[in-house]
């Protein structure tokens, strides 16, 4: 019985044959922290590079032929034949007006459109 307890101390115990290891390794937590701090920083990244560069607006002058005039503004038809909401106006139907248009728009209509 003597060796029975003798056994459980050495397994249990911080002593030469435990096979666990209780002492806590700070080298060891403090890299991993970095690790994920690290990956955390780099999504942070790619996400503002992302939004900046593929969904911001990119304007452009056009001539825009006025098709119509609503409460929200005046919806114009560029010369390629895309239906644009040019904001406030004061022009009539079948007018031509210089106007801005968003160029990163039209390309994702004639992704969803390809008959154009």
């Amino acid at each position: 019985m003597e060796n029975v307890y003798f056994l459980y101390y050495l397994f249990t115990s911080n002593g030469i044959m435990s096979a666990v290891n209780n002492k806590s390794d700070k080298k060891s937590s403090r890299t991993n922290t970095m690790i994920v701090a690290g990956v955390i920083a780099l999504g942070a990244g790619l996400l503002f590079a992302y939004l900046m560069f593929y969904t911001s607006p990119e304007h452009n002058m056009e001539m825009v032929k006025v098709i119509a005039v609503t409460e929200n503004g005046c919806i114009g038809e560029t010369m390629d034949g895309f239906a644009v909401n040019i904001g406030d106006c004061n022009a009539e139907p079948g007018k031509y007006v210089e106007a801005l248009v968003d160029q990163k728009t039209k390309e994702r209509a004639a992704l969803m459109n390809p008959t154009n």
